[in-house]
């Protein structure tokens, strides 16, 4: 009799419906959470991605189930996983971000928003691939915006555009912000020379309260009335900004900066994680769309060094071209690259502020490439 219940505990644990797709999707996890705690590849999204990549990839345990197969209540990340579906996350997201946010470093040097412009070549690139391959002009325009390198605007434009492919492009969006250490470095390399990346630049100059404090002001109200749909991003980032920049409102900037952000990035990794599944990831138009986003990725950090080479030229040499690839919209990430790329090659070099510019124009730049498309396709 004992011996026969620990058969049947056997039979019916998870061990005896691990698939073959779920122990590849597990293992993955388990290099995803090494590369966030050993490497330190941005843990504060890789490692709630790839817990629950791990929690979804565990049979039987039901968190993303919706419960209409069973007729039990659906799972703790199905429910959890509806702020995503709804685009409320990123938006909330966005509020933090703003209230991190210094503009200065633009409002200084505007001519950073070129290199933001720059940066946004991936996109353009991917989306003209991704229709040669057959997709949509809607699916298109999902996967290409994973060369913004903005997780929160790729999961509001593909809830909205193709929601049946949000779960590898989030992923996708999420997992390459995270590897930004390993991805951007060699392209650097290679289409900077050494006497480019020693380039030291100019002292930016100091921005009054007032710069500041109009900008957010004036960006929601240009860029909502030009494209109205990205009001939600947009506002959003704007307003989570002024909260910083006015002074007044101190708690709800701290709130904004710390306790909501850090609760939103905990759901939004840990469900984004959980939609990748092996039955459904490990597919040929998935890991497709997975190609095509590090391809987006790649030519947007190109588009914004040649726009850094180009502005190098054109002030001779007064712009180090390394700050380009910080026109992606992955805050602070990519700018702290371009700091350890120039001092690398000169250890006097310090490149962080002026790379703050391109890179806090690029998410300002992603959230109106996705307005675009989604005035074009939605």
């Amino acid at each position: 009799m004992f011996v026969d219940s620990l058969i049947n505990l056997w039979n019916d644990s998870g061990f005896m419906s691990l698939t073959w797709q779920s122990i590849i999707m597990i293992l993955v996890s388990f290099i995803l959470i090494y590369l966030a705690i050993a490497k330190k590849f941005e843990p504060l999204l890789l490692l709630p991605i790839a817990f629950g990549m791990l929690l979804a990839n565990l049979p039987l345990t039901g968190l993303m189930s919706d419960g209409s197969v069973t007729g039990e209540t659906a799972g703790l990340l199905y429910y959890l996983y509806q702020g995503v579906k709804m685009g409320i996350y990123p938006s909330l997201i966005f509020l933090g971000i703003g209230a991190m946010t210094d503009f200065g470093p633009l409002i200084a040097r505007p001519s950073s928003m070129l290199i933001g412009a720059g940066a946004q070549f991936g996109i353009a690139i991917a989306f003209v691939v991704a229709g040669l391959l057959g997709f949509t002009p809607a699916e298109a325009a999902s996967i290409g915006i994973i060369g913004g390198a903005d997780g929160p605007t790729a999961i509001y434009l593909t809830t909205r555009l193709a929601p049946h492919l949000l779960a590898p492009i989030a992923v996708a969006a999420y997992s390459y912000m995270a590897l930004i250490p390993i991805i951007q470095p060699p392209l650097m390399r290679l289409l900077t020379t050494e006497k480019e990346r020693v380039i030291k630049m100019d002292q930016l100059r100091k921005v009054s309260k007032l710069e500041k404090v109009c900008f957010p002001i004036l960006v929601s109200v240009l860029c909502i009335l030009l494209l109205p749909s990205v009001a939600p991003l947009i506002g959003m980032l704007m307003l989570g900004n002024l909260f910083k920049e006015s002074g007044v409102v101190d708690r709800l900037s701290d709130t904004a900066q710390n306790a909501l952000i850090n609760i939103v990035t905990i759901f939004l990794g840990l469900t984004v994680g959980a939609t990748a599944t092996g039955s459904e990831f490990l597919k040929p138009g998935t890991l497709g769309i997975i190609a095509l986003g590090l391809v987006a990725f790649a030519f947007s950090t190109i588009g914004g060094l040649l726009i850094g080479k180009l502005m190098c030229f054109l002030t001779k040499g007064k712009i180090n071209p390394l700050i380009g690839s910080a026109g992606v919209s992955a805050v602070p990430m990519a700018a702290r690259i371009s700091q350890l790329e120039g001092q690398k090659a000169n250890p006097s070099n310090f490149l962080l502020m002026h790379a703050i510019g391109p890179n806090v124009s690029g998410v300002i730049g992603s959230a109106v490439a996705a307005g675009i498309l989604l005035s074009l396709f939605g």
